[in-house]
């Protein structure tokens, strides 16, 4: 699953790779749980329709015809200006036979931010754990619930099965606006692109910066940069650099408590009155934007379950930044750059930062 992140207000984030791809291929979970996952991948794959094909009926709505046209477009873009691992990933389409793709579980403890994670074959660790069904989930949750764990459920829309399969475009996102139909599709193919094992929060934040930039910049090169899709999308672009500072300073409080020497229950009594403050405060930065994405957040019932599902997308954003200047705020460059500092090991954030300071 490398997204699922969809609470209300929130983006469209996609975290289904991991969950299809890992138990597909065998994981540390029951056999009957690997079995239904390549079950339900298999049918998803089974169902692929060919767009192209589909564009030659002439009953097809107009609505229809302009998203299947613009998907075509995104990915030729992907390929060619960002040089990302298209194949054949969205030239089809196909459906799920339930209202949602998967639900996610997240459980992380109530003292820390270091969440509980799963071990997959060909991944490594990973902070979550699908489910075909929201009941299972939440069976699962009450589990971890009383062990004393925070837990969160979300849903996921769309998922990656990091370029081991052709991955079709699911009918779902078609009721996505053009602006995140676009930033979907480039969000997956920087994962069928670029994959560090073991490192979920690396691998979504710099699929979410590059996912959003490469979207800023096709809608730019497409249609201009007075065009309302790139408007919307540098707006967005700028909305989720500024929530991101914001929970990193959050998280940044709430580890500071977490490390006191004090007992747990004056830990969880603190917490509470920082969750409470912060919400007042983002409250009151975006009185003035009612169309912010994350202005919801001021509403959520908060845990460090619901924390760290955030901040798994939202980690060092201007760490990336940086390094997208320094490479002429060219993508396919800032993309190459990752990719050779990786290949030092170790941990990736540290790899990237030596772009700048080599």
């Amino acid at each position: 699953m490398l997204g699922f992140l969809k609470v209300a207000f929130t983006p469209i984030k996609s975290l289904a790779s991991v969950f299809f791809l890992s138990a597909f291929l065998l994981s540390g979970c029951s056999s009957l749980y690997i079995f239904q996952a390549a079950y339900e991948e298999g049918k998803i794959l089974w169902r692929r329709e060919p767009i192209k094909r589909q564009l030659q009926d002439p009953n097809l709505p107009a609505d229809t015809r302009e998203k299947f046209k613009l998907v075509l477009a995104v990915r030729d873009y992907a390929r060619d200006a960002v040089k990302l691992k298209v194949g054949g990933s969205y030239s089809s389409t196909s459906y799920v036979d339930r209202p949602v793709l998967a639900h996610v579980l997240m459980a992380v403890p109530k003292t820390d931010l270091r969440p509980y994670t799963w071990w997959y074959l060909f991944v490594g660790e990973v902070p979550y754990k699908g489910f075909f069904s929201e009941e299972a989930a939440k069976a699962d949750a009450a589990s971890f619930e009383a062990l004393g764990y925070d837990t969160g459920i979300r849903s996921s829309p769309a998922f990656s099965t990091l370029g081991w399969f052709n991955d079709p475009l699911l009918n779902h996102l078609l009721q996505y606006d053009k602006v995140t139909l676009a930033e979907v599709i480039f969000h997956e193919l920087l994962h069928n692109t670029l994959f560090v094992k073991g490192a979920v929060d690396f691998n979504e934040s710099l699929a979410n910066f590059v996912g959003n930039h490469a979207t800023i910049e096709f809608f730019r090169d497409r249609h201009g940069e007075e065009s309302a899709e790139h408007r919307a999308a540098a707006q967005r672009w700028k909305e989720e650099l500024e929530f991101s500072g914001f929970l990193s300073r959050l998280a940044d409080s709430l580890r500071a408590l977490y490390g006191k020497n004090i007992p747990e229950e004056e830990k969880l009594r603190r917490r509470e009155e920082i969750f409470a403050e912060s919400q007042k405060e983002w409250a009151r930065r975006t009185a003035s934007q009612p169309a912010h994405r994350f202005r919801g957040f001021s509403q959520l019932k908060l845990n460090n379950a619901v924390i760290f599902q955030f901040l798994l997308y939202t980690r060092q954003l201007d760490l990336f930044d940086s390094v997208y200047e320094k490479e002429g705020r060219n993508l396919a460059r800032f993309i190459d750059a990752v990719r050779k500092a990786l290949r030092e090991g170790g941990d990736p954030f540290t790899a990237v930062r030596s772009i700048l300071n080599p």
